[in-house]
C-alpha cells in the first residue's frame, strides 16, 4: 500500500510542477496585465495546490500536515484578494 501512496503523491508533485512551469511560461509570454494575472492564477491554484496535496500525502507527522493545510488555506484565500487588488490598480492606471 505505501507504494500506491507514493505513486499518487508523485503524480500530484509532477502535475503541480508541470502547471507551475506552464504558468510561468505563460506569465512571461502574455501581452498584458490581465492575461498575465490569469497565468499567475494557474500557478497559484493548480500548481501550488497539487504540490501541496502531493506533499500532504507524504507528510511524516500531523504537525507537518497541519502546516501544509494552513499554507494551502493562505494561498487560496489571499491569492484572489491580491489578484483583485492588482486588477483594480491596473484598471485605475489604464
Amino acid at each position: 500500500m505505501p507504494d500506491v501512496l507514493e505513486i499518487i503523491s508523485w503524480f500530484f508533485v509532477l502535475g503541480g510542477s508541470f502547471f507551475v512551469l506552464v504558468g510561468a511560461f505563460g506569465f512571461i509570454r502574455m501581452p498584458d496585465v490581465y492575461t498575465r494575472m490569469h497565468a499567475a492564477s494557474v500557478i497559484d491554484t493548480l500548481g501550488a495546490g497539487m504540490l501541496i496535496v502531493g506533499m500532504l500525502i507524504q507528510a511524516p507527522s500531523i504537525f507537518v500536515a497541519f502546516k501544509l493545510v494552513v499554507m494551502a488555506a493562505l494561498l487560496f484565500f489571499f491569492g484572489p484578494v491580491a489578484s483583485h487588488a492588482i486588477a483594480q490598480t491596473a484598471l485605475g492606471a489604464g
